[in-house]
């Protein structure tokens, strides 16, 4: 094997697979990045077994054949190099990976291809596969943003340890909730064939995703048995699928609300976040009093101080008082691109809802206030 490329495709590439790369010491190849090099094309893989990322780089193929790489120590080396100068990458005899670019020069110690785990097979996404959903990244990209702060990260409730991927009627509806909120998001996707289908994309993926996802370009996906497959350009991405059954996110979701209000989230977010720094371990919740046009939030912690904050808001109901983490509110407001969303709630001791849009709920619990 022998190809020519450069520091910043390597780069590129060993940053696109890395957060696949096991940290676990179950077994040696896994924390390696396979080099697979054919006819024109430079391929970088990863996988814990779990998830496997791929990118095809840029570089030069003089000599065909594939060699696995300690990812952390070839990191590291690539990043050392100058940029300068060309990399020329070889294997000559055996499982020695030679480097040399300029005046520098290392070798490392592979591990046969033949040991590193066989990432499933999909088929590709041509046009005339109607199996493939496509919808572009930027759409997917503010989904999942808008979605992925409420994954649940208690194990012990492994179902909802990711987002819900529910393809129906032509939408994507994205569900996240860890049982004390619910974020949910429904689009219209560009192309989705006849797919009907509910899976659960594990919070590694969904991450995974995230990351990769850009503002330009369409994302392709596909999904067989208990796994999935989405490919971005020149990265593609490999997951096993949660298997269980999600909750029914649907009863969570009041139907309507008793009182509704009108709120600048810049505002509400600054506020909301000044009103936390007085929240401690045993007090975190934050008091939410509204009244005609205002929104008035204290948090009044007797060993650290007090805080008020007092905003403007659009509402003609009666006065209320209610309790949030702030820590949920944040999360939310943070994330929603529109200038002002819409506050709404029962009664103290039922869920608020927030919405954005026309297409956006987040639901959160209410807490006592102390």
């Amino acid at each position: 094997m022998k190809i020519t490329t450069t520091k910043d495709s390597l780069i590129k590439g060993i940053q696109a697979v890395q957060n696949a790369v096991s940290t676990k010491n179950t077994l040696p190849i896994l924390s390696h990045i396979l080099l697979e090099v054919k006819k024109s094309e430079i391929k970088l893989v990863a996988t814990d077994l779990e998830m496997g990322v791929a990118i095809v780089i840029e570089g030069g193929v003089e000599e065909e054949g594939a060699i696995t790489i300690p990812a952390r120590k070839f990191s590291e080396i690539v990043k050392e190099l100058s940029g300068q100068n060309p990399i020329y990458i070889s294997v000559k005899k055996g499982q020695t990976v030679h480097i040399e670019s300029g005046k520098s020069y290392f070798k490392l110690m592979g591990l046969l291809r033949e040991d590193f785990p066989q990432l499933p097979d999909f088929p590709p996404p041509t046009g005339k596969n109607n199996d493939w959903i496509r919808i572009p990244q930027k759409a997917l990209k503010n989904m999942i943003q808008l979605t992925s702060f409420a994954m649940s990260h208690d194990e012990t409730r492994y179902v909802l340890n990711g987002i819900l991927f529910s393809f129906k009627d032509k939408s994507l509806k994205l569900v996240a909730t860890d049982g004390r909120r619910l974020a949910f998001v429904d689009k219209e996707v560009g192309e989705m064939g006849n797919v009907r289908k509910d899976v659960i994309v594990p919070m590694k993926a969904v991450q995974e995703l995230g990351r990769n996802l850009g503002e330009e370009g369409e994302a392709a996906l596909y999904f067989k048995e208990n796994q999935m497959q989405v490919h971005l350009g020149s990265t593609v991405i490999t997951s096993r699928l949660i298997e269980g059954e999600y909750p029914n996110y649907e009863q969570v979701i009041p139907k309507k609300t008793k009182e509704e209000l009108k709120i600048n989230t810049h505002d509400f977010l600054q506020a909301a976040r000044r009103a936390s720094i007085l929240t401690n371990q045993d007090s975190q919740s934050i008091k939410i009093n509204i009244i005609k046009d205002r929104m008035i939030i204290t948090k009044n912690t007797p060993e650290l101080g007090e805080a008020r904050e007092e905003l403007e808001v659009d509402y003609k109901g009666g006065e209320v008082v209610m309790g949030f983490n702030p820590a949920f509110l944040v999360d939310v407001l943070k994330n929603v691109g529109d200038e002002s969303v819409r506050f709404g709630f029962i009664d103290p001791e039922k869920p608020a809802v927030i919405k954005s849009g026309e297409n956006y709920t987040y639901v959160v619990l209410p807490m006592q206030v102390t």
